[in-house]
């Protein structure tokens, strides 16, 4: 059900895999008087994410194929063949535990207040509990964004994973990554689109468990050149 302090249809999307420890936590901290559905995708996970996310009252969708893209084109291709209503605005946060969700009135406000159809929560103007990003991780969100600022003018600090945007603005998008671009694909077609778009201070904190990208070499590499592949991708397009 939607409550009072906000006129739209919420739907939160989750992509979780092997976050049995974590993705409760994150579930008990959504408002949930603001939410009208939390779909969490099991991106082929081998421990009790499932169980976990459905205890605490999420609906699960499965996503055999790994990538954090795939998880979330799956949880959107659920929304889109649901019997419910499309949903006006989708919120993103990752299933980790290092985003507050109970930050989610602050992200979605910026929409309802200034029409808004993209907003970003940025780590770099919030709180960050020390050691919750590499500096790897940090480099890498000031060059990409750097990078998106002089390519297609349109300004961000951070390529953060907890976002809400407009139903009809991510459908206009077209969204295709199925891994580690899936951020920074949807800003910087926002940016090709003349979306609305604009950032809000979210904290950060630690992670429950090791991150899948940045706690590996061959992750950081992996994303870190998906990334900059995507940026300018779409800058020849």
């Amino acid at each position: 059900m939607k409550a009072a302090i906000s006129p739209f249809t919420i739907d939160v999307v989750i992509p979780a895999f092997n976050e049995e420890n974590s993705v409760g936590k994150v579930l008990n901290d959504i408002p949930r008087e603001l939410v009208r559905r939390i779909i969490v995708c099991d991106n082929n996970s081998s421990d009790e994410t499932s169980s976990e996310a459905r205890k605490n009252g999420a609906t699960v969708v499965r996503e055999p194929r790994p990538g954090y893209g795939n998880a979330c084109l799956k949880c959107l291709e659920f929304i889109a063949k649901s019997s419910e209503p499309r949903p006006d605005v989708v919120v993103f946060l990752d299933a980790d535990y290092s985003d507050h969700p109970e930050q989610m009135p602050i992200l979605i406000e910026p929409i309802g207040k200034d029409n808004m159809d993209l907003v970003i929560g940025s780590r770099a103007l919030g709180s960050k509990e020390s050691g919750s990003m590499t500096p790897q991780q940090i480099f890498g969100n000031w060059l990409a964004t750097r990078l998106i600022r002089w390519i297609y003018g349109l300004k961000f600090t951070d390529l953060g994973p907890f976002r809400a945007i407009r139903y009809e603005a991510l459908e206009k998008l077209e969204m295709r990554d199925r891994n580690y671009g899936w951020t920074v694909e949807m800003q910087v077609k926002a940016a090709k689109k003349g979306l609305k778009c604009t950032e809000v201070a979210v904290d950060y904190r630690k992670r429950i468990g090791q991150s899948k990208v940045s706690g590996t070499v061959k992750g950081t590499i992996g994303a870190g050149w998906k990334i900059l592949y995507t940026i300018f991708k779409y800058s020849l397009k």
